[in-house]
């Protein structure tokens, strides 16, 4: 449900890093917001040498950055513990300052996502919509 895009510039990451940090946000999402941990999906990027700018020229710092799209319906407070969580994963393990690690989140309807083929639950309504994906389906997916 939750999609998380990581983006980084003037910075390779092993694939154990990104296995670190995938498993560093699933687990801040879930453990902040209740959600399963199949929710989350983690999708990586990288830009091309010259192809970052901060305010108008080239950005040769090593960065981060986080764009997480989530289920709207969570306070303030959720919000802001998810992200100081991922914060500090993702600077650990991506061996740079939090300054150079941005995070975005960005909240849409459950109204508005299908997920598995169906609409999406509102938030705390995941255990009943899960009962209803198909056996094949829920056994092929991580706890």
């Amino acid at each position: 449900m939750p999609t998380y895009t990581v983006t980084v510039a003037n910075l390779s990451l092993s694939q154990q890093q990104k296995s670190q940090i995938a498993e560093a946000i699933t687990t801040a999402h879930s453990t902040q917001t209740g959600a399963p941990r199949f929710f989350a999906q983690v999708l990586f990027f990288s830009t091309d040498e010259g192809d970052h700018f901060v305010g108008g020229s080239v950005n040769t710092a090593p960065q981060v950055y986080v764009h997480g799209l989530i289920r709207q319906g969570r306070n303030t407070e959720v919000k802001q513990a998810l992200m100081s969580q991922m914060l500090e994963e993702i600077a650990r393990i991506a061996g740079i300052t939090a300054e150079d690690v941005w995070i975005y989140l960005q909240d849409i309807p459950a109204t508005q996502m299908i997920e598995f083929g169906r609409f999406l639950p509102a938030p705390g309504d995941e255990a009943e919509w899960e009962r209803g994906m198909t056996p094949g389906k829920r056994t092929r997916l991580p706890d």
